[in-house]
């Protein structure tokens, strides 16, 4: 447990100690302790763990590295090639390479290109108590890696325009929890996903906020960005987090997509429950997904739309909650926009005061070109333009829905309005108030329209 002074480091904050801390990782015992005091390094610290064994770099938490170069502070390369079957292990990775930790610091970058950490061919790679702040990038996984853990992390305040916090970059992963973190003000994204085959992610308890470009120099930024459109990202987590930002030129808090494809399973098998999501110009962005359940979110003060779902498949929304939050002002819109889509379930959801673009187009629930649509037992209250607008749609079922304006002058136009061609459409048991005629088709094939009470 020798301490990185011993191999020659000052953490005196002027000394250059690359070259000290290279030596603790080639003469140390694996153990790269690091006392009080701030230390610069040039350069990439790299640990490779099949030469040195088990390494723990680690601090009380009042070490600083600063990096002044561009790459990793630390970059840990392992050789694990296999899965996370213990029978896929060689003997190598079991014994000499597992769970490299990282622990108890502080990594500030200096550099436009500076890096936090660096993983890649790990097994069981465990950061705890890191804060990371300055860099361009804060954690990236890079190749292969298997049972990645983050947890009571600090991935602060990034660096440059490009600037994401925990970066899953061209890489085949499973089994990866990111938990109990904060992870913030990276103006590209919080966590993102490019170019990956990844399973088995979860994200929860995290704090994640205000990853957003709103200087219009970073166009496309999310909190949570899972973008498989050159990959496979499935089995995945977003559970009991806080997101939120500001509005920014297509900005999301939550962001995920697959590449064009038929069967739209490029992104799927997602769940996204107990979240709170907020301020930004989407809350929740679906592009070409399969299998996802959103149940039990709290959405509020979206600038464009609350929820987006475009060419998706098998989607159920449930339980939610879309509103405007008191503490903040802004010019919001918010709603459900569905496009494109098949099999999706709307049930029990509640959307106040939803505003729309433009009163002749539009509604706080807007579904287009799409089948198999089922909208039920969901109360929509004081819209300002429309409740539901449904166009070209197909086999859709709208019943038991709460669409009213209670407002002393309502602003509601139609409760529900039928658009282009719509085939095998029923709309039942609705109570609808706030603006006759309350339902309008406009055209449509063996549309049926009864049991409805106009209050």
């Amino acid at each position: 447990m020798a301490s990185v002074r011993d191999y020659g480091a000052v953490g005196d904050g002027q000394s250059d100690d690359t070259e000290a801390l290279r030596h603790a990782v080639e003469a140390g015992d694996g153990s790269l302790v690091f006392d009080r005091g701030t230390y610069r390094i040039s350069g990439t610290i790299e640990v490779p763990l099949d030469a040195h064994g088990p390494v723990a770099i680690r601090g009380d938490g009042t070490a600083r590295i600063v990096m002044t170069a561009a790459g990793p502070a630390f970059r840990i390369v392992g050789t694990h090639r296999g899965t996370a079957d213990p029978g896929s292990l060689t003997d190598s990775v079991s014994t000499r390479e597992r769970l490299p930790i990282v622990s108890g610091i502080e990594i500030a970058g200096e550099h436009d290109g500076a890096v936090g950490l660096e993983l890649t061919g790990t097994m069981e790679a465990t950061l705890h108590a890191v804060l990371i702040r300055q860099c361009l990038i804060g954690v990236h996984l890079t190749n292969r890696n298997r049972n990645v853990l983050i947890d009571a992390c600090h991935i602060y305040h990034g660096r440059g325009p490009k600037a994401i916090g925990v970066s899953f970059d061209g890489v085949n992963l499973h089994q990866a929890i990111i938990v109990g973190s904060h992870i913030s003000y990276h103006r590209h994204a919080g966590i993102k996903i490019a170019r990956s085959e990844i399973r088995n992610l979860q994200i929860t308890g995290n704090d994640i906020e205000y990853n957003h470009d709103d200087q219009d120099n970073s166009p496309d930024s999310a909190d949570v960005w899972i973008d498989s459109r050159e990959g496979t990202v499935r089995e995945g987590t977003i559970a009991s987090n806080t997101i939120q930002a500001k509005p920014s030129p297509n900005g999301s808090n939550v962001r995920i997509e697959g590449p064009e494809r038929d069967d739209s399973a490029g992104a799927g098998l997602w769940t996204i429950v107990g979240n709170i999501l907020q301020s930004q110009e989407r809350n929740l962005w679906l592009r070409h997904c399969r299998a996802v359940t959103v149940s039990g979110n709290s959405f509020a003060s979206a600038e464009r739309h609350s929820i987006d779902i475009d060419a998706c498949r098998i989607i159920s929304l449930a339980s939610n909650t879309i509103d405007h939050n008191p503490d903040y002002r802004g010019s919001f819109l918010d709603g459900i926009v569905i496009r494109r889509s098949s099999a999706i379930n709307l049930t029990g959801l509640i959307l106040e005061g939803v505003r729309v673009g433009r009163p002749d187009r539009g509604a706080a629930i807007s579904v287009s070109d799409s089948e198999a649509i089922t909208l039920g037992h969901c109360q929509v209250l004081d819209p300002t333009a429309r409740a539901i607008e449904l166009t070209n749609v197909r086999s859709t079922l709208v019943h038991g829905c709460t669409l009213i304006d209670r407002r002393s002058e309502p602003s509601m136009t139609e409760a529900i309005r039928l658009r282009g061609r719509c085939s095998g459409v029923a709309i039942r048991g609705n109570l609808v108030t706030g603006g006759p005629p309350a339902i309008i088709a406009e055209a449509g094939d063996s549309v049926v329209v009864e049991g409805n009470f106009n209050a």
